[in-house]
């Protein structure tokens, strides 16, 4: 599952990539710099995966991992061929779910694209290049349908479909400002919409406002805006995330507690990305291998069994159960949860929840 981290020339978005994945992207003072997306594998911070290591000292830990893909920076005209429009829109076309940076500090040292800090702005500059895109997505699958229209009444539900995210997108508003029935996804699922993606901000604060972002005004203003789109805001400082992510654990730790934050704002990014994209972990623990396994949110326990090998999907008779903290509860003994009857066994019908300690059963 890829994460598109998206953004006006110089807002910090290749020097946020950089801090999450420490990949090295090129990171300069000037449009364009980033041409080919970079793209970065990171793992999920998991203090449940941690703890259970730390009970079970197996051979090998293996976390769920999020892909992070940085875009080149778009500008005004984006979606009509300008700056480097056409990549930027092919690229984000493969993602899953877009990260929006936003610069919400002052600094006259860094050029900003447009002469002023204006995030409301930037963020509008960005959406509207997206809105675009659709709206000539939309307006050739509807001319196609209105043609089928003539021969085959069936068509009649996709013009509608189609009808109604094109009115939203003439109105300046992103696809996903709208809701659907399961019949309308599935009309839309071919037209692979750039605002039907879910959306998180970033907003890149200075350093003395980390701490207390509500100070500043243009972070509270993007705030606003996301609440209307049912988006989340992270706000982090991207400078001081560059460096966190150059230290070792214990000298991290002193220096976010010097800067008064229980964890660093990449931390906070990875896990809210992870759920962005309606994804959950359920975990195996054991001497060979700790592991958090990625599924959907909704995933049943077979499904979830498809995970680890085909074979244990196919040959599926029971899962054993029990939560990671009533685990804990019993200092991660599985032979003490079993005593205490905390062990449950589940079905075919079984939805999965975040956290889950499982041992499958399964015919071979």
């Amino acid at each position: 599952m890829k994460i598109g981290i998206v953004g006006l020339p110089n807002v910090g978005k290749s020097t946020l990539f950089n801090s999450i994945t420490k990949a090295g992207a090129e990171c300069a003072n000037y449009p364009f710099c980033t041409i080919e997306p970079n793209v970065g594998v990171v793992p999920v911070p998991d203090e449940r995966v941690d703890k259970l290591a730390e009970i079970y000292q197996p051979q090998k830990v293996t976390k769920a991992v999020v892909e992070f893909v940085d875009i080149a920076g778009l500008v005004k005209g984006a979606s009509k061929g300008e700056g480097l429009g056409n990549k930027f829109l092919s690229h984000i076309r493969e993602v899953d779910s877009i990260l929006e940076v936003v610069r919400c500090f002052e600094n006259s040292n860094i050029v900003h694209v447009d002469g002023s800090v204006d995030p409301l702005r930037d963020i509008e500059t960005i959406n509207l290049e997206l809105v675009f895109a659709d709206l000539e997505t939309i307006e050739k699958r509807l001319d196609r349908a209105r043609k089928m229209l003539k021969a085959d009444k069936k068509y009649g539900f996709e013009v509608e479909t189609l009808e109604k995210v094109k009115t939203a997108l003439e109105a300046g508003k992103a696809a996903r400002s709208l809701t659907y029935t399961d019949e309308e996804k599935e009309v839309l699922k071919e037209a692979f919409l750039l605002t039907l993606k879910p959306i998180m901000y970033v907003a890149n604060v200075s350093e003395n406002e980390l701490s207390n972002p509500e100070t500043n005004e243009n972070f509270v203003k993007v705030k606003e805006f996301a609440k209307n789109e049912n988006a989340e805001v992270i706000p982090l400082c991207v400078k001081i995330e560059e460096e966190l992510s150059t230290l070792e654990n214990e000298d991290k730790q002193e220096m976010l507690e010097a800067l008064g934050l229980e964890e660093s704002g990449l931390d906070k990014l990875i896990k809210a990305s992870y759920k962005l994209l309606g994804l959950m972990s359920f975990l195996t623990a054991g001497e060979p291998e700790v592991r958090a396994w990625t599924i959907k949110i909704g995933t049943k326990a077979p499904q979830a069994a498809g995970k680890i090998h085909s074979d244990i999907e196919r040959g599926f008779i029971r899962a054993e159960v029990v939560s990671f903290d009533e685990l804990m509860k019993c200092d991660g003994s599985m032979v003490t949860a079993r005593e205490k009857g905390l062990i449950r066994s589940e079905g075919k019908e079984y939805i999965m929840q975040d956290g889950d300690i499982v041992l499958f059963r399964f015919n071979v």
